[in-house]
């Protein structure tokens, strides 16, 4: 295991780099569709890609709770390898939120050597014991899969059941991220049940929820003015979701984008401008002034809503630190969430 990762301004979304330039590594091509089993895998050519998980979920209580893991690869050059040959870093982020506490833990590893990385048959992600892996007998492989993660004081083992088809965001999984045309190639699976149980200082908690699955590369997917994001992915009542996100620019106008999904799972995306974000109540977070609640308008869907932290102190203290946890929804809508935000004080 690496003490410090070699590609650390590469490694993942809002972190220092991610607008410099990628020489040598393929850039996304509006013209090039989405592919299925074949994209769940890894993308060497590109720079940057993650697997990123969020559930929101209630124990029998009604207690809220929130979990995220995230599987990073970062490359030092655009091609793979064997071994110590290969020049392929990977990271792992998890993290559990309940209203009073926050956890998270890390993991980094070298690819090549079997410590970390993502097969196709069958479809596994891992570093060292965490792993997302299908257990699905048939059809797409991420339509069933189990989650197990931990750290210090906390831990989850989760099945997860996809009840919606897969989303492509963007224009049919080509992501625009900047007036400039820095893109991203990204999809999500939405529409997961969620279940299982969850491990705390206080005992082992049953939970169950819904679940949301981003997959994502590229290989610069910000603008050099560009200096983080927020990103929001709603479960609302009634079946609808929306994904949305703001790329803060300095000295101007945040870049915008976001994906209305009917209940039916269909798609309808909405270029900059659509979505208006807009903070509503910061919070004392690490030293740094970070917006815990947020009005969230998307005016051609009549929505209208607030989203408050479940606990604002929801900070990823971790070697590239953000802000990552479940909010509550209220307004034109109801229902819940999680909230992204990177490129708040000290990165």
């Amino acid at each position: 295991m690496l003490a410090t990762p070699p590609a650390a301004p590469t490694l993942a979304q809002g972190y220092a780099g991610l607008g410099s330039e990628a020489e040598g590594f393929a850039t996304p091509d509006p013209a090039r569709p989405l592919s299925f089993p074949r994209d769940h895998g890894p993308h060497p050519e590109y720079r940057i890609e993650w697997w990123y998980l969020t559930a929101n979920l209630t124990d029998a209580t009604g207690t809220d709770y929130g979990i995220q893991w995230t599987l990073f690869r970062s490359a030092l050059a655009p091609r793979d390898a064997e071994g110590w040959e290969s020049p392929q870093i990977w990271i792992g982020n998890a993290g559990l939120t309940t209203p009073e506490v926050h956890f998270a833990a890390e993991k980094l590893g070298r690819g090549g050597t079997g410590q970390a990385g993502v097969s196709l048959a069958p479809f596994a992600a891992w570093i060292d014991d965490w792993r997302m892996e299908s257990t699905a007998p048939a059809g797409d492989p991420l339509n069933d899969m189990t989650l197990t993660a931990g750290g210090e004081g906390f831990a989850y083992d989760l099945a997860l059941h996809a009840t919606g088809p897969l989303v492509a965001q963007g224009a049919g999984g080509y992501s625009v991220k900047s007036p400039q045309g820095q893109a991203s190639h990204y999809y999500s699976q939405p529409s997961y049940r969620v279940s299982g149980t969850l491990t705390l200082p206080s005992g082992v908690v049953e939970v169950d929820g819904q679940g949301w699955l981003d997959r994502e590369w590229s290989s610069q997917p910000l603008a050099e003015t560009q200096d983080g994001w927020d990103w929001i992915s709603l479960h609302l009542d009634g079946g609808a979701k929306l994904m949305g996100f703001r790329l803060r620019e300095r000295g101007g106008r945040p870049y915008t984008s976001a994906t209305w999904i009917a209940a039916d799972g269909t798609p309808t995306p909405y270029g900059d401008g659509a979505l208006v974000m807009t903070p509503l109540e910061t919070t004392d977070v690490a030293g740094a002034a970070i917006p815990t609640s947020w009005q969230v308008e998307l005016p051609e869907r009549d929505l209208s809503v607030r989203l408050d932290a479940l606990n604002p102190q929801a900070w990823m203290d971790l070697t590239f630190p953000y802000w990552e946890g479940p909010v509550r929804i209220s307004g034109s809508h109801r229902g819940r969430g999680y909230l992204e935000m990177t490129g708040y004080g000290a990165e």
